[in-house]
């Protein structure tokens, strides 16, 4: 079984930064993305950013150039540091994970406990 703990939200004002991080344990046989979504109340979850095994990554096009997602495979973590946020930032982020626990295993998602993120002006 896996397990992902998030950590690293708060409050922050506008303008200001915060970094969230993921971190996994268990049977990991190969990661094929992490991704970060996050849902504001009454909204449906959206996909903010991801990054593959190859290190590529894509970003929801309202966080471009204020959000960047990097990992740290020995630490088995995904991180998210948010730059220049705004009001609209403000929801609970979810890491997700996609990866494979064994060789020739199938594809499966794993998702973290969410953590509030608030941005206040």
């Amino acid at each position: 079984q896996v397990q992902l703990v998030e950590s690293g939200g708060g409050l922050v004002q506008t303008g200001g930064s915060l970094s969230l991080s993921c971190a996994a344990s268990g049977s990991i046989f190969s990661i094929n993305a992490w991704r970060w979504y996050r849902q504001a109340p009454g909204q449906e979850r959206e996909f903010v950013a991801s990054i593959t095994g190859g290190f590529t990554s894509n970003y929801a096009d309202s966080v471009k150039g204020r959000f960047t997602i990097s990992r740290d495979n020995a630490k088995r973590t995904v991180y998210l540091q948010m730059n220049s946020l705004k009001l609209e930032d403000t929801a609970v982020y979810y890491c997700n994970l996609d990866m494979r626990p064994t060789f020739g295993g199938s594809r499966r998602d794993y998702w973290g406990q969410g953590t509030q993120v608030t941005v206040s002006s």
